[in-house]
Order: structure tokens, then C-alpha cells, then sequence
């Protein structure tokens, strides 16, 4: 019995860490906000906040609930929403790095293919259409590189096949795509 645990673990670990080598080698798709930024991967969003120099923990309050999510720092409301799908409470943290930047990983709890965030909260800080778009691409990715642990697809382009499909997709849901 002990042995399958040892197992087990040691797979969960190399799926991780290989989604990690995927992020590194293909980059990010970074939604710009006026306080930061935000992405997402197939199973998380990460929340970047610029801070003050200097900012202490204890000057930060962030509340992460399945359907609510703020973000208060020095007593000023940063965000305050509905995000726009679930996320795991239990899951999700934040930290300040060098008393400069708050980072915040939500955990999706909707992981599935085809699933990609449109804005952070709901009706609010939507990116721009291309934006979302090139998200979409990267999520799918991504979800070939779940699927196939074997090949490095970081460094991988897609058809325009595909551009045609979800640009369609992507115009229905948030308006005209730029393709500059």
C-alpha cells in the first residue's frame, strides 16, 4: 500500500512541474490592468497587484470566496467582484513578493477544455478581444500538452484554420477582434 502512495505522488509532482515547464517555455498571455495584470492557465488565474514599496501584509486584506473576490490595500478598495466562474476557496492563496508586488492564485474549480476566463470579474476587467483570443490559444495548448505529455508543444503555432473558428467565437462573445 505504501508503495502506491509513493507513486502517485511522484506522477501529481511531474504533472506539475511539467505545466510549469510549459509556462516558462511558451510564456504568458497577460491581461493589463490599471493596477496590474492578470492570466490564466487550464486550471488557475493569477492576479498581479502593484503595491506601494514598503507594503506590509497586515496592510492587505484579500477575501477569496467561490463568488466573491476583494482586494483591499492600505484601507483602498483595488477590486471587488463576482469573479467569473467558481474557484476553490481552500485552494487559492496570495502573497507579497518584496513588499512591492501581491500575487493571487485563484484555483478554477471548472477545468475543463474550452474553458477560458473572459474577464476577471463579472463585467469587470475584461481584456481586449485579441487578447482573449490569443488566451483561448494558449489554453488549447496547453490542454495538447496535458494530453500529450510526451511532445513539447511551448513553441507551437496554430492554423489559421483555427484563427478563423474561435476569432468567430471570440467577435459572437466580446465584439470585433483586432489582428494586428
Amino acid at each position: 500500500m505504501q508503495e502506491s502512495r509513493e507513486t502517485v505522488y511522484t506522477l501529481v509532482v511531474v504533472y506539475i512541474s511539467g505545466m510549469a515547464h510549459f509556462d516558462e517555455k511558451s510564456g504568458i498571455v497577460v491581461a493589463p490592468t490599471e493596477w496590474g495584470q492578470w492570466y490564466q492557465t487550464q486550471s488557475e488565474v493569477m492576479i498581479e497587484v502593484n503595491l506601494e514599496p514598503d507594503t506590509k501584509g497586515k496592510e492587505v486584506q484579500v477575501i477569496l470566496k467561490p463568488k466573491q473576490l476583494k482586494c483591499t490595500v492600505r484601507g483602498q478598495v483595488i477590486f471587488e467582484g463576482v469573479p467569473f466562474d467558481v474557484i476553490s476557496e481552500s485552494d487559492s492563496i496570495w502573497t507579497i513578493e518584496d513588499r512591492k508586488l501581491l500575487r493571487i492564485q485563484l484555483i478554477k474549480c471548472q477545468v475543463k477544455t474550452d474553458h477560458c476566463w473572459t474577464s476577471l470579474l463579472k463585467d469587470q476587467y475584461q481584456p481586449r478581444p485579441d487578447i482573449v483570443h490569443e488566451m483561448r490559444k494558449k489554453l488549447d495548448l496547453e490542454q495538447f500538452q496535458i494530453e500529450n505529455p510526451g511532445m513539447d508543444f511551448s513553441g507551437a503555432k496554430l492554423s489559421k484554420n483555427y484563427d478563423k473558428k474561435y476569432l468567430d467565437k471570440t467577435e459572437r462573445e466580446l465584439g470585433p477582434v483586432s489582428q494586428d
